[in-house]
């Protein structure tokens, strides 16, 4: 039956890199060819340049030209070979960008999956209200740091005319009590300092030994 109908081919299918592979390797036995049929030309235009016209050196110049035409043929595959390896080797890169960016979109799809089910577990409204209540602790806050810094004793409207009559009062009465010192002793309130012994004395002098001294 198989042989009727033919069977199913179990070799496994040629991929890009290896079909590349293959016309690379067609390329360079067409290089090995093509440096042995110049190095013959090279031999039968060095043999042709020694030679004299005649019989001989047509014969010899037919075949250099048959080896030209195979060069020619084996230059003409080469290109072809060479443009059908950059062919695939550019279907090689679509493919690889393809897939790069198969990948960008799967990894954007889980993403923005996950980012939707973070974000869907967030309520705006209850981040709202949090705010205000913060902002609301906040005012509370501040108040009450203005409450406990609000001074008791000085009053908040200061006349300067009346600390400069209340200064200038106790100027005056200063005065007066000095006065009052004056008439009470005798003696003038900016000497009152000076009757009095120095301060580092621990004790005052006797009234005899200061009569020698000055004696």
């Amino acid at each position: 039956m198989n042989r009727l109908f033919g069977a199913k081919s179990t070799a496994p299918k040629p991929t890009l890199n290896s079909a590349i592979a293959n016309v690379d390797t067609h390329i360079e036995s067409l290089d090995v060819k093509l440096a042995k049929i110049n190095a013959e030309l090279t031999t039968y235009q060095a043999k042709l340049a020694k030679m004299r016209d005649g019989p001989g050196k047509t014969a010899l110049k037919q075949k250099a030209l048959k080896i030209l035409q195979r060069r020619k043929m084996y230059e003409g595959q080469r290109e072809q070979m060479q443009q059908q390896s950059w062919n695939m080797e550019q279907a090689g890169m679509m493919q690889d960008n393809l897939k790069n960016v198969m990948t960008t979109v799967d990894a954007m799809k889980t993403t923005n999956k996950s980012l939707k089910q973070q974000y869907g577990k967030i309520n705006i409204d209850k981040i709202e209200r949090m705010q205000d209540e913060m902002q609301d602790l906040m005012d509370v806050g501040n108040d009450i740091q203005d409450s406990i810094s609000r001074s008791y004793d000085v009053p908040e409207d200061v006349d300067e005319a009346e600390l400069d009559a209340e200064l200038e009062a106790l100027g005056e009465e200063a005065e007066l009590d000095g006065l009052a010192a004056e008439s009470a002793t005798g003696t003038p309130s900016f000497m009152m300092d000076e009757v009095n012994p120095p301060t580092f004395i621990d004790e005052p002098p006797e009234s005899g030994k200061v009569k020698e001294a000055a004696g």
